[in-house]
């Protein structure tokens, strides 16, 4: 580190790759302020250095341009949406990190209290509960960028700990909370990369699951689902005719135009049967040739007429291959989603320089949860039915739809929201149906009903995550560029050395006994 005192004048030779390349500083003294060791990698756009070695080093890391210029993206997209909620009367309110474990969604991260032995704070999942008392508080338009925490496992866009901008309001329907925060991400674009996404079309979540296998499809490209059930049975494949469902997708030589080989084919049928994947029922393929003849894998068992209806079904064209799964409903249509968001990643078509938003709508309420045999929320217990479907928490629970929606950017939940119940029997009805007794509501979310008694507002709001926007702006497939100090994919931050071992004082002041593990 060293200071500089000179004259600063004009480049005789400039250097238009450089911002200073015009100018350049005649010195008349120059300080060492610090010596500095050889860094352990190269400080420069394009590194040497590995990932692991860059996170034991984060500091230096941040050095780098591209990785300043994340966190600047980061603090430029957080100023553009705080000035516009302020715009728009939101006020921003800081809730409480130590609170309450509740049994409901991820597992929580837990504090002993040293202060109150033997009992537990958990950090926030998120604010969810004080944002609503918040509006019963009487403060109509909340917001807050804060910091959350989940222990789950991690991939590319999970981080133990990450950001979300939350956001309440109360006396609002569904439609005013998606037009408002759909122009707050409008806007967003707008300034920090000069895109204008346009009208956000809305998908229900049975069409989501039923064309695309997933709640939050990637709309860059097509190949949407085509049922096949009364084409595919009864006509001499008896592996089929047991199925629940036949369902596949056409790749169309527009999106592909090479010829798929059978080799190709090959690697895709071992790739489905893989945990990856976990294709129930294997791969059917058939292709019609650009010269107009067709060639399958059923071509042995049955009639050249069935497979031309399958084919005809597709509405394919010649030079398209049509790839079809088989087997239980619900896990053919997630398999087969996975496989086409793998298909529209080798064939190029998940271009991060396209923007295709999404609303999905219409969430089922409650899903069944098979190792409990019991009914969990698909978001959180405090989202509202649809009044109309509220007969049915009592006869079909798995019919009642929730006034829920999920905003989806290029495949990837950027947020989602709901209108939340705001009354006590109608929230001791939701925890019934979850299996509480009411002792037990009573005991976990007896402070939220209480405050219902008090005159609470109809409200609801969303959660955008915070990290996800930043990768989308930057187009990059991880959060991590666009935290200033990540964790790695073991949730360690090799850099501090966390988590560490506690000493044994530590753990005599907290009452807690270390149990080995087996």
């Amino acid at each position: 580190v060293i200071r500089v005192k000179g004259k600063v004048v004009e480049r005789s030779k400039k250097n238009k790759t450089r911002e200073t390349g015009d100018i350049e500083v005649i010195p008349h003294s120059i300080d060492v302020l610090n010596a500095s060791k050889v860094p352990p990698f190269t400080i420069e756009d394009e590194t040497d250095g590995l990932e692991d070695l860059r996170m034991r080093y984060r500091y230096l890391d941040i050095r780098r341009n591209p990785v300043r210029n994340n966190l600047m993206l980061r603090h430029k997209t957080g100023m553009e949406i705080r000035n516009y909620l302020t715009s728009l009367g939101f006020v921003e309110v800081e809730t409480p990190v130590l609170i309450k474990s509740t049994p409901e969604g991820a597992r929580d991260f837990v504090v002993p209290s040293r202060m109150n032995p033997g009992t537990f704070y958990a950090l926030p999942q998120s604010p969810q509960t004080f944002k609503q008392l918040l509006m019963v508080a009487g403060l109509d338009r909340y917001f807050q960028i804060v910091k959350c925490f989940r222990d789950e496992e991690l991939r590319a866009d999970r981080q133990p700990e990450f950001t979300q901008i939350d956001c309440e309001m109360s006396f609002v329907t569904q439609e005013d909370i998606i037009q408002t925060f759909e122009g707050m991400i409008k806007h967003v674009f707008v300034e920090m990369i000069g895109v204008n996404l346009g009208d956000i079309p809305r998908m229900t979540w049975d069409h989501a699951l039923r064309y695309y296998g997933i709640d939050k499809p990637d709309t860059r490209f097509g190949m949407q689902f085509v049922e096949l059930n009364h084409v595919a049975k009864g006509i001499g494949l008896a592996f089929l005719d047991k199925q629940e469902l036949v369902v596949g997708l056409c790749v169309s030589s527009k999106d592909y135009p090479k010829d798929i080989t059978v080799k190709k084919i090959k690697e895709w049928t071992d790739l489905v049967k893989s945990k990856d994947i976990g294709s129930p029922g294997g791969l059917v393929w058939i292709k019609y040739e650009k010269n107009g003849s067709i060639k399958s894998s059923i071509d042995k068992n049955c009639t050249p007429d069935a497979i031309k209806a399958i084919v005809q079904t597709f509405n394919a064209s010649p030079g398209d291959t049509m790839l079809i799964m088989n087997g239980p409903e619900d896990a053919t249509r997630v398999a087969l989603g996975r496989f086409r968001l793998h298909l529209g990643s080798e064939f190029k078509l998940r271009d991060p320089n396209v923007f295709k938003p999404l609303w999905v709508v219409d969430f089922p309420l409650l899903e069944w949860n098979e190792d409990e045999n019991r009914w969990n929320a698909m978001h959180h217990p405090f989202t509202s039915p649809y009044p109309e479907d509220l007969p049915l928490l009592k006869t079909a629970p798995g019919k009642v739809r929730a006034r829920a929606y999920d905003l989806v950017i290029n495949g990837i939940e950027v947020g989602g929201g709901s209108i939340r119940i705001h009354n006590r029997d109608m929230q001791m009805a939701m925890l019934n149906v979850l299996g509480f007794t009411p002792e037990r509501a009573e005991e976990q979310f007896g402070f939220l009903m209480k405050a219902f008694e008090y005159g609470a507002p109809p409200h609801g709001g969303l959660a955008f995550g915070f990290d996800r926007l930043c990768c989308i702006l930057g187009k990059q497939d991880s959060i991590r560029p666009y935290i200033a100090f990540p964790k790695n994919k073991e949730g360690r931050d090799t850099m501090i050395d966390a988590p560490s071992p506690i000493s044994q004082e530590q753990l005599q002041e907290l009452f807690i006994d270390l149990v080995p593990v087996k």
